[in-house]
């Protein structure tokens, strides 16, 4: 009945500097981020991006884009919306530092996706993420992509799959060490017990979103209009009473509460003081045709109106067919996107495999080449080894001839001389 989680204004404590950026320029991204539907924003954000030009850091720059986007939200400038969200994706994907400020941002995005019936634009971002955050072992990361799935799941009234989803994302945000997006979670869980009529549960959500109040003022707007969602679903009217007169007379109401959410709870303080044409008329405003004829229903069976209220139900009920075809469309092209996701994925892994074989072939290929060029090597080494062991052995043994050639022959003048010397020494003796 109350979408007031979807666009909420955060507190100073709640923003993160997760660019690292020095503390002038933080401060003023804080001050600009705490009222980020100000059309004042898009001067404040225009001069950071050129800071970011200026200096040569995406850092800044991402930062002026990130002040811009929620401003085109709310002027209904979706086109530049993309753009300024594209943009932030193309310059921090190649630095893995900074996807945590992408990983919030995007989010971010996602919420005012869903908001324009975008859902399934949503869902494929919150995919996206959730693989990229899987591949970087990213908490952070995980944890908003299931927040954002379990948003999309409370859109299309699958209150169990939302809770199952912000538990996750609750789970995944005490391992990032972000507890100060936890009490957004657990009220938004208690959102979806309301919805289930599971009172206690919803009650106990709402008591640990508490405990965060002092840490963040914001949050006790937000706390209260769930208790007041919580007192007039459960029927106690004094204290959703109470709870109302508080919201109302608080002036941080109107600034951190989004419009619709204090219009659907106006129409349940008109119709529980059995002011029924004004609230048909509170209901006249609010800006979905399901909340309208879900609200004016309402007030025309307690008013006593059936034939009215017969005909509201019936709208309702055509409203909702018609998002239920939505839903299933949204899911189809869903499915094929990721289905082609996977093909191309697959077909990746494919070429990376045959590539890989590729060079493992050509890599044994070449060694094939080295190696049996080198036993070819060492056998024409050995033949020439050989050949010059023959040719030494065959000098060797002509040497060995000769020599014993030159001896015999040296042995034989001996010899001779002996004879001669033994001739003339017998002819002087006669």
């Amino acid at each position: 009945m109350f979408c007031f989680l979807l666009a909420w204004l955060p507190c100073k404590g709640q923003i993160v500097n997760r660019l690292k950026v020095d503390a002038p320029v933080f401060e003023r991204y804080a001050s600009g981020r705490m009222q980020m539907f100000n059309p004042d924003n898009l001067v404040l954000a225009d001069s950071l991006y050129k800071a970011g030009e200026a200096r040569g850091t995406v850092r800044y720059k991402c930062l002026g884009l990130s002040l811009e986007f929620p401003v085109r939200f709310a002027q209904g400038d979706y086109d530049r919306m993309d753009e300024a969200v594209a943009e932030i994706k193309k310059l921090l994907m190649p630095h893995p530092d900074t996807h945590p400020f992408m990983f919030s941002t995007v989010h971010e995005y996602c919420q005012y996706l869903i908001q324009t019936g975008r859902a399934s634009d949503a869902m494929l971002e919150a995919r996206a993420m959730e693989r990229l955050a899987t591949r970087e072992k990213n908490a952070l990361g995980l944890m908003y992509s299931h927040r954002i799935v379990g948003i999309i799941q409370s859109y299309r009234t699958n209150a169990y799959l939302a809770i199952q989803h912000f538990n996750e994302a609750a789970g995944y945000c005490r391992e990032a060490k972000a507890e100060q997006e936890l009490p957004v979670l657990y009220l938004l869980i208690s959102q979806e017990y309301i919805k289930l009529g599971k009172y206690d549960r919803a009650e106990e959500y709402c008591t640990l979103a508490e405990g965060y109040q002092d840490f963040f003022p914001s949050l006790k707007i937000l706390t209260r209009m769930t208790r007041a969602h919580l007192f007039y679903t459960d029927g106690d009217m004094d204290s959703f009473w109470r709870t109302y007169d508080s919201l109302v007379n608080d002036p941080l109401y109107k600034v951190q509460a989004e419009s619709d959410s204090r219009y659907g709870i106006d129409v349940c303080y008109l119709q529980s003081k059995g002011l029924f044409d004004a609230a048909l008329a509170k209901a006249d405003s609010l800006s979905t045709a399901r909340e309208r004829h879900s609200f004016k229903h309402g007030i025309y069976a307690a008013k006593g109106s059936y034939p009215e209220a017969y005909e509201q139900i019936g709208l309702l009920m055509s409203e909702k067919d018609s998002i239920y075809i939505k839903v299933q469309n949204e899911d189809l092209a869903i499915l094929d996107a990721e289905m082609n996701n996977a093909r191309l994925r697959q077909e990746a892994q494919r070429l990376k495999a045959q590539n890989e074989m590729s060079i493992m072939l050509g890599f044994l290929a070449m060694f094939a080449i080295a190696f049996f060029g080198i036993l070819f090597s060492q056998w024409q080494l050995r033949q020439n080894l050989d050949q010059m062991q023959k040719k030494n052995n065959e000098m060797l043994a002509a040497r060995r001839a000769y020599q014993m050639a030159m001896d015999a022959k040296e042995s034989e003048n001996a010899t001779r001389i002996k004879i001669l010397q033994n001739r003339k020494s017998n002819t002087i003796k006669l």
